[in-house]
């Protein structure tokens, strides 16, 4: 793939900011074999579409930098290490030539072209007694999927963006595409929603996308978009499907080396072949980390005390040298780089329709769900009883259910919470800047406001 998107991966190996060394090069030579070459057949149609989740859990997507981009513009996580130019994430001056923010857009789009290739080329493919049209359906609709979350990360970091939906050989290809709108971009995503729920199989599978996955994402995006009857209808799907289920204690779904929960919807797998720098950068040296990711006060201090959190304290590590005592997030701690990456669990459609039921003045559903989340956690019911108290009870919740899983910084910014919680008085900050190399190869990008 010979996108203009490469050019910017071209200088990321430069400016890579937020990971560690020794993740600096984590993508096998063949995954760089163009897809306009390699789909031919069903045997490469698969493996084209391996090749989008291979490029949705690179390190410059969801195994590490991306997250970082929300984790540290919120007030849940901090970055700590050597690279102060991380600060600017939380102190909200990014620039638009933060190596973070780049390597992030440029992981993301080549993400959607690896999705772009496949939707173009395989529904052509002939079938056979072992590539079925149902297989093909299925490896379409993936595409259409992986499509539609790359899409959503863009417009909840950027804005609205360039859609790019067909295949990009060259690096005038992109240009050609002007902007679109955030309503553009969302309306987008929810076309290759709907695409995929027609496509996938009604099936449950935690690390492949399948209907259930495309009505989960469903859920999410139509709360972002304040489509409440449909975030709360989609939610109902997957929280009346007996395979999902909140699993107890809370830390079920992670310690003990623990995989593919009942709890989990949809999560990246990693191996000793393929991993991520999570816990590198989460753990303490005596753990085999750098700890240069870590709770803040506040959150700590809200994790540790069980009467608010209540066993939702298994998230932190705590450490006493010297007489300093220092927090460490624990969610991410199998030294070995192969702790999944949880992307939509089951927790979260639980208070996606607690906060659309209590949007729609169904206070009595909202209580249930939300109560639901706080009975797994070890605590008794909520003690809101209004509309506005409990919206702001499902707010807090998230952000101990949640903690170190990216949602903090988006919740806010989509309730318009962000400026009252972070104190950010400008609200173009509420959007990250284009990253400026993609501006001087793209006439037609244009710049954020306020950068």
């Amino acid at each position: 793939m010979k996108t203009s998107i490469l050019m910017a991966l071209g200088l990321s190996g430069l400016l890579i900011v937020g990971s560690s060394c020794k993740k600096f090069i984590d993508v096998k030579p063949e995954l760089n074999i163009s897809d306009e070459l390699t789909i031919v057949d069903g045997n490469s149609a698969q493996t084209a579409v391996r090749g989008i989740y291979n490029q949705l859990q690179s390190n410059d997507y969801y195994g590490y930098t991306f997250q970082t981009l929300g984790l540290f513009s919120g007030d849940n996580v901090q970055y700590v290490g050597s690279q102060t130019v991380n600060q600017q994430l939380t102190n909200h001056t990014v620039l638009a030539d933060l190596a973070a923010v780049g390597n992030s857009w440029a992981a993301i789009y080549n993400t959607i072209n690896r999705a772009n290739n496949v939707i173009a080329k395989v529904p052509a493919l002939p079938v056979s007694t072992t590539f079925t049209e149902t297989l093909r359906n299925q490896l379409v609709g993936e595409a259409y999927f992986l499509r539609a979350l790359a899409y959503f990360d863009l417009a909840r970091t950027w804005g609205g963006v360039q859609l790019v939906t067909t295949p990009t050989t060259s690096a005038a290809d992109q240009t050609l595409a002007k902007r679109s709108t955030l309503a553009e971009t969302y309306a987008q995503v929810l076309r290759d929603l709907a695409q995929a729920e027609t496509l996938l199989p009604n099936t449950t599978n935690r690390i492949r996308a399948t209907r259930k996955t495309a009505y989960a994402l469903h859920a999410r995006v139509a709360l972002y978009q304040k489509d409440y009857t449909n975030a709360a209808a989609y939610a109902t799907r997957l929280i009346e499907d007996t395979n999902y289920a909140l699993i107890g204690p809370y830390n079920s779904f992670f310690a003990a080396n623990a995989t593919v929960t009942q709890e989990s919807i949809f999560e990246l797998q990693y191996n000793i072949n393929v991993t991520n720098s999570q816990a590198y950068n989460w753990q303490p040296s005596s753990n085999g980390g750098v700890g240069w990711v870590t709770p803040t006060p506040a959150v700590a201090t809200l994790l540790l005390n069980t009467a608010v959190s209540g066993n939702r304290n298994s998230l932190i590590l705590t450490q006493t040298t010297g007489g300093v005592t220092r927090y460490f997030g624990n969610l991410y701690y199998r030294t070995a780089g192969t702790d999944p990456i949880y992307l939509i669990r089951i927790a979260e459609l639980y208070l996606i329709r607690a906060e659309a039921l209590a949007q729609l003045n169904d206070l009595a559903g909202a209580t249930r769900d939300l109560n639901a989340i706080r009975s797994r956690a070890g605590l008794t019911g909520t003690t809101a009883t209004t509309q506005a108290n409990l919206i702001l009870a499902i707010e807090s919740e998230n952000r101990l259910e949640f903690a170190f899983e990216d949602h903090r910084w988006y919740d806010l910014i989509r309730t318009g919470r962000a400026g009252t919680i972070l104190g950010i008085s400008d609200p173009n900050k509420l959007l990250l800047p284009i990253p400026y190399a993609q501006l001087l190869i793209d006439p037609n990008l244009s710049q954020n406001p306020g950068y």
